[in-house]
């Protein structure tokens, strides 16, 4: 079970935000890396999304945005209502063939979905970790008005070595970043925890994250 915490601080030189970041996810090879990594055959034998899925089923999300969904693996694990939206026209092509609703940006808000209060929350898992911390609050910030008044926004971001683990990561988000992140955005944060494990498993287990849930005014 997740631990409750509330701060950490952020590791000396894991910064990289001089990174052209905007070109190291967008293409087909970054597609091609998260299907490769998704793909192994003992994570399919393992079912290693299990705990993932449980967790984010278990906040009761309703109908969910999720930003920067990647290829579709957060729309499968909140297993219902919900919309994904990347700026990766070739990992949303590969979202829609497993059957999820995914939109690259321009698509989506040319959509019906791009209206005022029509989502319960908004996902943003490993997304802030891949912009400057500007960046990524402009992009959160231009899918807040979908959300309804007292929605949830869910900030998921890598420990140190899921961090490491992918040079498309161009600054650490722990609890104190994501904390102010939530806050610039005028969010109120509500809880903060480490998933699957403990926070001090984050330098050992690549897949070890940092959970901030928020809610929106």
């Amino acid at each position: 079970m997740p631990s409750s915490v509330s701060t950490t601080g952020k590791g000396a030189g894991m910064d990289r935000v001089g990174q052209d970041t905007a070109a190291s996810t967008q293409g087909e090879d970054y597609t091609r890396r998260l299907q490769s990594l998704a793909g192994a055959r003992w994570k399919r034998w393992l079912d290693v999304q299990a705990p993932y899925r449980w967790n984010l089923r278990r906040l009761h999300l309703g109908r969910t945005l999720d930003v920067g969904c990647g290829l579709g693996r957060n729309l499968a694990n909140l297993g219902g209502d919900a919309v994904g939206v990347d700026h990766n026209p070739t990992s949303i092509a590969h979202a829609r063939a497993a059957g999820h609703e995914a939109y690259t940006v321009d698509e989506f808000f040319r959509s019906a979905h791009a209206r005022r209060d029509a989502f319960d929350s908004l996902l943003a898992a490993h997304l802030l970790e891949h912009l400057p911390a500007g960046q990524a609050r402009e992009v959160v910030a231009s899918y807040l008005p979908f959300v309804r008044s007292g929605g949830t926004v869910v900030f998921i971001t890598p420990q140190e070595r899921g961090y490491a683990s992918d040079a498309t990561h161009v600054r650490f988000v722990g609890f104190t970043e994501a904390a102010e992140a939530a806050r610039d955005l005028g969010l109120t944060v509500v809880r903060q925890y480490s998933f699957p494990f403990p926070r001090f498993f984050g330098k050992l287990f690549t897949y070890n994250e940092f959970v901030t849930l928020a809610r929106r005014p």
